[in-house]
């Protein structure tokens, strides 16, 4: 009676590693610009959170003087890829927003920079313009 063994040889193992390594190279950058994109989603909702937080404030104290930006959960979220601030004119009847990429989201050079201001004007500072990017 013969036996005979069954297996995988060298080669046919290496050309699986390959084919692997392949299809690796090949998602691994793709799943980095969805990570980008979903970032900049949440990063834009959040905006349009800080700002309704502003219109409220300036609905009970009619002037963005003294507003604070609260802990939004999305903030809390991004801290480590974007920095949410404001700043205010010298009337305090006008705002500006913005989401300044940090970290791995500094990648982002479609978009930028994202902003909104009282009016509702969005504003991005990368190359794919503001309909891209909101």
């Amino acid at each position: 009676m013969k036996s005979t063994q069954r297996a995988f040889s060298l080669v046919e193992l290496m050309i699986v590693v390959a084919v692997i390594g392949i299809l690796a190279a090949i998602a691994y950058p793709n799943y980095q610009d969805y990570l980008i994109k979903a970032r900049r989603a949440t990063a834009t909702g959040c905006l349009m959170e800080l700002a309704q937080f502003l219109e409220r404030h300036y609905t009970t104290h009619m002037s963005y003087t003294d507003a604070v930006l609260p802990e939004t959960a999305c903030r809390t979220e991004l801290g480590g890829f974007y920095t949410f601030g404001y700043s205010q004119d010298l009337t305090a009847t006008t705002y500006a927003l913005e989401a300044v990429p940090q970290g791995a989201q500094t990648a982002d050079s479609r978009c930028g920079t994202l902003g909104i201001n009282q009016s509702g004007a969005r504003s991005a500072s990368g190359s794919a313009g503001v309909t891209a990017c909101w």
